[in-house]
């Protein structure tokens, strides 16, 4: 059965994102077989790459209220408090924040981490420092989302682009409907994740556990 599950998670369909390049990579491919094979090689190797990075496995959510879902794969790698980035408009009190990094072999497609409404969207450009350094968080090119809960309480998602990232996507859009696990987007090769929670939410999730976006709880609403 983990086998099986390992097979479905390495050859999920790749991420629409990943189409360009997938098709740039056996283009070269077909080049190559009439080249050389150093080009078929190169080609064909690309391919499989992104193939493998843009994989966008289907994820099942917790069929539970009040429930914060991590909004990507990875790992944690810091939590604590800070201020959500200012564009958002959610003030300056400090609010607890799980920060998940994502490998260049993590699914690199980011999920709602919450049933709610997208209330704000915002993009800062910056700098391309390494994502999983705390600082990237301030300093990095991000999105951030604001999502106002049923209850009216406030969370925030950001996509933060990393050392090797840059391109942030985002199909969200500012009015819309946020379903907990549905995909909004994606960062191309290598990124990180933040989450800031509503006030008096405490995280459940510690440094270096490992994330399922879509699928593990980071902290319960109603606690």
């Amino acid at each position: 059965m983990a086998l099986l599950d390992t097979l479905r998670l390495v050859l999920a369909p790749p991420h629409r994102a990943g189409h360009p390049f997938i098709a740039a990579g056996a283009a070269v491919a077909a080049v190559g077989i009439f080249v050389g094979h150093g080009v078929f090689s190169l080609g064909l190797i690309f391919t499989v790459f992104c193939l493998y990075f843009f994989r966008d496995p289907e994820r099942v959510p917790p069929q539970r209220p009040a429930l914060v879902l991590s909004a990507a794969d990875g790992h944690v790698t810091s939590v604590g408090l800070a201020v959500p980035p200012p564009e958002l408009g959610l003030g300056p009190m400090p609010r607890w924040r799980v920060a998940t990094f994502l490998s260049i072999l993590d699914v690199h497609v980011n999920r709602m981490p919450v049933d709610g409404v997208v209330t704000r969207i915002a993009y800062r450009p910056g700098t391309f420092i390494n994502a999983s350094l705390d600082k990237a968080s301030d300093e990095n090119e991000r999105n951030a989302l604001a999502i106002r809960l049923p209850d009216g309480r406030d969370l925030a998602v950001v996509q933060i682009a990393g050392l090797v990232a840059r391109r942030i996507l985002c199909d969200a859009r500012e009015g819309d409907a946020a379903i907990a696990g549905a995909r909004f987007g994606i960062i191309r090769f290598g990124s990180r994740t933040d989450i800031y929670l509503p006030d008096s939410v405490l995280p459940l999730v510690a440094v270096g556990q490992t994330m399922i976006g879509g699928e593990t709880v980071i902290a319960n609403l109603a606690t």
